[in-house]
């Protein structure tokens, strides 16, 4: 959350439109320095002066209903404090299609209808107990 302060001087420097999407999505207004943009279209934020530590590095998703597994892992390396330079800057991070590299993304399915469960064919050991009241 932030002042009044810092929140109008941050809609001076962003605009109402940016202001309106911020509050929106992230529920709070920064003004930093555009950093890069990963193959997914997701935009990488950085503000060094006015942040509080450990809160200068923020993403900007593209898709509104946003996943965290939706940042590469160069991205995801940098944007956790892992690396202090992007994968822009960085030669070993830079996005290139590698032979392990899936070329679409695949979301993180846990804890939806469509992850995976096992299946098991053997009978289970224990039984749930059912208790029965008798009647009066």
């Amino acid at each position: 959350m932030s002042t009044i302060l810092r929140t109008l001087r941050n809609l001076k420097r962003i605009g109402f439109k940016e202001y309106g999407h911020q509050m929106q999505y992230i529920g709070d207004t920064k003004a930093g320095t555009l950093i890069g943009v990963d193959r997914y279209g997701n935009k990488f934020y950085e503000n060094i002066e006015e942040e509080l530590p450990l809160r200068t590095r923020w993403v900007d998703y593209k898709d509104h209903e946003y996943d965290p597994s939706h940042i590469e892992p160069g991205w995801h390396a940098w944007i956790s404090y892992m690396v202090d330079a992007p994968p822009t800057a960085d030669k070993i991070m830079q996005t290139g299609l590698r032979r392990w590299e899936l070329p679409e993304h695949r979301p993180n399915l846990t804890q939806s209808r469509a992850a995976f469960k096992t299946y098991s064919t053997t009978r289970p050991k224990y039984s749930a107990w059912t208790p029965v009241a008798a009647p009066r």
